[in-house]
């Protein structure tokens, strides 16, 4: 029989479909087809196949080949699936085993010459694969993202001539080399750098336990960049769940892990001429946006109402739903953005007031336009926002003071604050829904009726309701972890809603 399947996986989203490709030798003019959805990149594999086959001295059938990847209706992109294609054309026509195809899987890009290239979305593939219970082989430039996933046979391969080798029973396949764990400890940006700012900083801690929403108003060059850049250095070190779906977002997005750094939070940092396609991910082929990238992790946006308006708005759904759907004719692909918003600004658009060393030159007018740039709906979902003073120059040059804690040290009382948490919910405050929220937080009844008169004074939405709860409850946690709310936790949380 003139017919063999091989199999591989599709690229969507972050999810990796299974695709089985097909392939048939009929009579008939010598003709390759490549049939079910397939883009320009995939039908082109027909002649990167042929040469990478008579190259690695094999004989390519001289008959009509006809290709199907299915399902027919799922779209198929890239270079990814030569090297199946390749597997499947030589086992047709019986220069490679069939049956040691049955529970394998093939990722690979050919080059002319039968050497494999490296292709984007491996990660995804390989936990979908582990699930499955196959063996996967992918190129050698892969071995690194490889590495990263536990209990999954991978091989490597340089060639096609090495893989058809492995099937023949003549040599093995090397698995990925194994990668140190270096539990995610910080080697960044320390807050020891930063000096007062005592607010600012109780702030952050704040935000680190949390998983809180922050913004910094300041007048320029008091340091709001350097303490968002510091963030990632007192929150948690990723779990490895947490630290694979991150790194899976990286392999979609066709960006290097660095496997010594896997377990590190990410930071994006995208400039203020971002476009929306650039932040929440898009394109004809839907890739992640920075959102996504940030998964996880931090994304800090500098310069806050330098973006464009239409730019900043398309943050509000993902802010609530941890994701992002991105919709097109032919596909809908899904992306996680579990991220932590920072964001820095300045008081006004010359950025100086409030600042008694320099005087503000913009009218009343002025500076209500430039704040209203950022909308009302989008500052509602921000937990925490503090305004971060300039410093007068003696206290800059002092040394480090007792309060000008490290990030070691901050670090360490995040991680007890967290375990205050799970002990008393079994998850951290920014998981639990509102209804446990209410449970948890069991105000009194002079403190809740307090409590609701205070969002009256200040005009908060039932959004903020639960959210300045939820900064009530870590700021709690942050102070000992005390079982019942006290009034002086919810006005902390409350001083951080009237910007």
């Amino acid at each position: 029989m003139s017919l063999a399947v091989t199999l591989s996986r599709a690229q969507e989203g972050i999810a990796a479909p299974q695709v089985m490709v097909e392939v048939h030798l009929s009579g008939g003019l010598p003709a390759t087809s490549i049939v079910g959805l397939p883009e320009a990149a995939v039908r082109e594999a027909r002649d990167r196949v042929r040469v990478a086959i008579q190259n690695t001295a094999f004989e390519y059938p001289g008959r009509k080949v006809t290709v199907n990847l299915a399902p027919a209706e799922l779209p198929k992109d890239g270079g990814r699936f030569d090297l199946p294609i390749a597997l499947g054309i030589l086992a047709a026509s019986g220069q490679v085993p069939r049956e040691k195809l049955d529970d394998c899987e093939f990722l690979g890009e050919l080059a002319l010459s039968g050497s494999l290239r490296s292709v984007s979305g491996v990660l995804p593939a390989l936990l979908r694969a582990r699930a499955r219970g196959r063996r996967v082989v992918v190129p050698r430039a892969n071995a690194a993202e490889a590495a990263l996933v536990s209990e999954v046979d991978v091989r490597v391969a340089d060639t096609l001539a090495e893989v058809c080798g492995w099937l023949h029973g003549a040599q093995e396949l090397a698995a990925p080399a194994g990668i140190g764990n270096d539990g995610g400890v910080h080697d960044g940006p320390d807050l020891r750098d930063v000096r007062g700012q005592l607010q600012a900083r109780r702030a952050l801690e704040i935000a680190a336990v949390g998983g809180h929403h922050l913004l910094l108003v300041g007048p320029p060059g008091t340091g709001k960049t350097m303490l968002a850049e510091r963030l990632p250095g007192i929150l948690p070190p990723l779990s490895e769940s947490e630290a694979l779906e991150t790194c899976a977002v990286l392999s979609v997005a066709g960006q290097p892990t660095d496997p010594t750094r896997w377990r590190r939070r990410p930071f994006r940092a995208p400039h203020h001429t971002a476009s929306a396609v650039a932040l929440v991910g898009g394109g004809s082929q839907p890739r992640p946006g920075e959102i996504s990238l940030a998964h996880n992790g931090v994304l800090f946006l500098d310069e806050l109402p330098e973006f464009s308006r239409h730019v900043l708005e398309v943050l509000r759904e993902p802010l609530e739903s941890g994701h992002i759907v991105v919709s097109r004719a032919a596909r809908q692909s899904t992306f996680p953005a579990q991220f932590q918003l920072v964001a820095a600004m300045n008081p006004c658009p010359c950025g100086y007031a409030g600042d008694p060393r320099r005087q503000c030159r913009c009218t009343p007018e002025q500076i209500q336009r430039y704040r209203a740039k950022v909308s009302g709906p989008l500052m509602d979902r921000i937990d925490l926002a503090v305004e971060v003073p300039p410093l007068p120059l003696h206290e800059m040059d002092t040394a480090r003071g007792a309060r000008d804690e490290d990030s070691a040290t901050v670090r360490a009382r995040v991680l007890q604050a967290r375990r205050y948490a799970l002990m008393r919910a079994g998850r951290s405050n920014a998981e639990i829904n509102h209804r446990e929220l209410e449970r948890d937080c069991a105000l009194g009844s002079a403190e809740r009726r307090w409590y609701e008169q205070a969002l009256e004074r200040l005009g908060l939405s039932a959004r903020a309701y639960h959210r300045v709860l939820r900064v009530a409850r870590t700021i709690a946690d942050l102070d000992g972890g005390a079982a019942l709310l006290e009034r002086e936790h919810l006005a902390e949380a409350l001083q951080y809603r009237r910007f």
